[in-house]
């Protein structure tokens, strides 16, 4: 028979732990982060083949006036949130067709969590 005690106690520890990983750690996501530095920059004016990231939780797709963004980026009415980025960078094709970034994505929500923390960080 299974005991009551130990199922919940398993639920609870599954469950926080869950929980802290849904945070993200930012040091782990600044080893992640480099999948991102050979375009992005976290300078603010600092764009490269792609925009600076400096800022970003604050504001909207295409919004940099110094940055040349895709039209479908720029029409996307998409403002950046660690939700919005976390699906944008999951399937960047995929969230916005026809963007001009060239990237895959990051399958791994955990892989995600740990970037976005670390851009929250980094980038205010």
């Amino acid at each position: 028979m299974i005991d009551a005690a130990r199922v919940t106690a398993l639920f609870m520890t599954l469950l926080l732990a869950g929980a802290a990983r849904a945070d993200g750690d930012a040091a782990r996501g600044e080893a992640k982060f480099q999948d991102c530095a050979a375009c992005h920059k976290l300078e603010a004016g600092a764009n490269n083949v792609g925009p600076s990231l400096h800022g970003v939780f604050t504001r909207k797709a295409g919004e940099l006036a110094d940055f040349r963004y895709s039209p479908a980026i720029k029409r996307s009415g998409i403002a950046w949130t660690p939700e919005t980025l976390d699906k944008f960078i999951a399937d960047p094709q995929a969230m916005v067709p026809g963007n001009r970034m060239p990237y895959a994505g990051m399958a791994s929500p955990g892989d995600r969590a740990d970037l976005i923390a670390y851009l929250q960080k980094m980038t205010k």
